[in-house]
């Protein structure tokens, strides 16, 4: 099927480009969107190493570029950022819109089983199609060199897919991620909904679980969380996953920022430390 890529939208930003392009996805069978923000480039024939950056609940893929400000920093070491939305829109399933953390705008990058939600499928969009679709369509992005990064729910998806995908990934980093989903109760409730009552089909998707399976990193794992972020004590358990890094060696750097939430102020404080990251990791 032609997916249709169109550029919908262009802003110039520290001599590169925001850009947003619209396209039909065959995983998730709707139309979405997604924004790159492409570093300025010194000939046409340079390509540069992807950070994809994955948002939290109720997000779109516009909040990370217009929030964060992480264009200064990649823009200073030459990588473009990718900005997928958080779920599939527009599919008017029953119920999608009806709380902020579950259906639209709330995907937890997973593939759905139970088949109400099976066009959920933002694992396989993020992993497989969104990469593909970059290739075969924008020749400035070098998607063989990658790293991954993200928020809250975004920050989830980032480790578990980083986790389960080495090969695919340099490295990873996260902001207040939900640590460990089958734990808390936005995870809970997710996972029930999207993948029923296996408990073992969750432990695929929680990255305190997944890290005992797939500890072969080549690069630490960046986590950074406020202190004062309201979600911390309850729903996103860093420490869980700290422990299950410590047990089987995985190199992991958490900073507890004190006085910080859970916001994209945040976020603009210590994303050029995450650029960063990824550019020694990608080898810039």
């Amino acid at each position: 099927m032609d997916t249709g890529l169109s550029e919908i939208g262009s802003t110039k930003m520290f001599d590169g480009y925001n850009k947003r392009y619209k396209h039909h996805s065959p995983t998730l069978g709707c139309s979405m969107t997604f924004s790159v923000y492409f570093p300025p480039s010194p000939s046409s024939s340079k390509r540069f190493p992807v950070l994809y950056w994955l948002s939290g609940l109720t997000c779109t893929d516009e909040n990370f570029i217009i929030k964060s400000g992480a264009q200064r920093a990649a823009s200073t070491h030459g990588i473009a950022l990718v900005s997928p939305d958080t779920s599939p829109r527009g599919l008017n399933i029953e119920g999608e819109a009806d709380s902020y953390d579950f259906g639209v705008g709330a995907g937890f990058y997973l593939n759905a089983t139970q088949e109400k939600w099976k066009n959920w499928r933002m694992y396989d969009y993020i992993v497989k199609e969104l990469p593909k679709l970059l290739s075969e369509n924008l020749s400035q992005l070098d998607t063989a060199k990658a790293s991954i990064s993200g928020h809250s729910m975004g920050g989830h998806g980032a480790l578990t897919i980083y986790l389960k995908n080495l090969d695919k990934y340099k490295s990873v980093s996260a902001f207040a991620p939900i640590a460990n989903p089958i734990n808390c109760p936005w995870g809970q409730k997710a996972f029930t909904n999207y993948l029923g009552d296996n408990k073992a089909a969750w432990e695929e998707y929680d990255a305190t679980c997944l890290i005992s399976k797939f500890n072969d990193l080549s690069a630490t794992i960046l986590i950074d969380q406020g202190e004062n972020d309201q979600f911390f004590p309850d729903q996103l358990l860093p420490n869980k996953f700290e422990e299950a890094c410590k047990k089987v060696n995985a190199p992991l750097l958490v900073r507890m920022q004190p006085g910080y939430d859970h916001s994209y102020y945040f976020i603009a404080t210590f994303i050029e430390d995450h650029i960063s990251h990824h550019a020694q990791a990608l080898e810039l």
